[in-house]
């Protein structure tokens, strides 16, 4: 599934809508837990197509085995990652996205370029792969040998 393009203005105040379009798709397909990620996701790409690029800003997000974020513009200047300094007031965004997504990349045409970031459609982290493995585990009594080391005191 796709979500149609959003055609986003060259204005630093379209970065709120964008990721509020995101959220909204996001729950129409029920993957509401991926929310932040991906409008963090959402809200460093259009940032930088807004900051960086030329022509017309497009957002879209393709379900499939994978959750893919799009921002296409006009420009062929390639992104670069870096390692701000403590200092940078900038210089994170597609750090954070290197961080948080699976795998990202730009695909170049004639009319410009997209920069593209993928997502697992599950929710990451320990508590998910335990949920997938065990089940729900919330009705156990804590009755373990373990349970008292939590009530050291």
């Amino acid at each position: 599934m796709t979500s149609p393009p959003w055609d986003i203005t060259k204005d630093p105040a379209a970065v709120a809508p964008a990721r509020a379009r995101a959220a909204r798709q996001l729950a129409a397909w029920g993957l509401e837990e991926l929310a932040f990620t991906t409008e963090l996701v959402v809200s460093e790409l259009v940032t930088n197509a807004i900051r960086y690029a030329s022509g017309p800003i497009r957002l879209r997000l393709i379900r499939d085995r994978t959750l893919i974020c799009e921002v296409s513009d006009g420009s062929s200047t390639s992104p670069h990652l870096r390692h701000a300094r403590t200092t940078d007031e900038g210089g994170r965004g597609l750090f954070l996205i290197a961080r948080f997504a699976q795998r990202w990349g730009a695909r170049y045409a004639g009319d410009g370029k997209t920069i593209w970031s993928e997502q697992s459609l599950r929710p990451a982290g320990l508590e998910q792969d335990v949920l997938e493995a065990f089940g729900d585990l919330s009705d156990l009594k804590d009755s373990g040998p373990l349970s008292r080391l939590g009530s050291r005191g």
